[in-house]
């Protein structure tokens, strides 16, 4: 069963690239006491994640930000290697902050992984969207398989 609108957020612990390294996130540091734009990608580097998907909240941080969204905040089933280096690559910077999901356990929590075997990425994150206020879901677009509508940044930006 996955998460709907008015569900807390599952427990999970994140990993973060900082200048010192690799540093654990909890769901309560990311997301407690805070309105979180949350999106989450099936791969960093792929093609719609890394043309559209991400590039579209970096661009449109500002304008989520002037809507009352704290922060911006990107997960994938990657490992925090990954997740860094498409951030700097992206040029996410402040923008963005990129968590990653290693293991996929924030997905599976969340009922919201899949399976691209097929595709050889093996279990993943589907390709979502929420705002968070205070770690509970006020607003969830998950996307059917193969598209990119209800996630974007600009379909969020009127959700608020």
């Amino acid at each position: 069963m996955s998460i709907k609108v008015g569900d807390k957020l599952p427990e999970a612990t994140f990993m973060e690239m900082t200048a010192d390294g690799p540093q654990p996130r909890t769901t309560e540091q990311v997301f407690g006491g805070k309105t979180i734009a949350l999106f989450a990608v099936p791969g960093a580097y792929t093609p719609t994640c890394s043309a559209r998907h991400l590039p579209g909240f970096v661009d449109k941080s500002g304008d989520l930000k002037s809507k009352g969204v704290d922060e911006i905040v990107c997960t994938s089933v990657n490992d925090v290697f990954v997740m860094g280096a498409w951030g700097k690559d992206a040029g996410a910077g402040e923008a963005v902050r990129m968590l990653a999901d290693g293991n996929g356990a924030f997905a599976k929590a969340l009922g919201l992984e899949m399976d691209a075997s097929g595709f050889g990425m093996g279990q993943r994150s589907q390709r979502y969207s929420m705002i968070v206020k205070d770690g509970a879901v006020a607003e969830l677009n998950v996307e059917d398989g193969g598209e990119f509508k209800v996630s974007s940044a600009d379909y969020m930006l009127n959700q608020l």
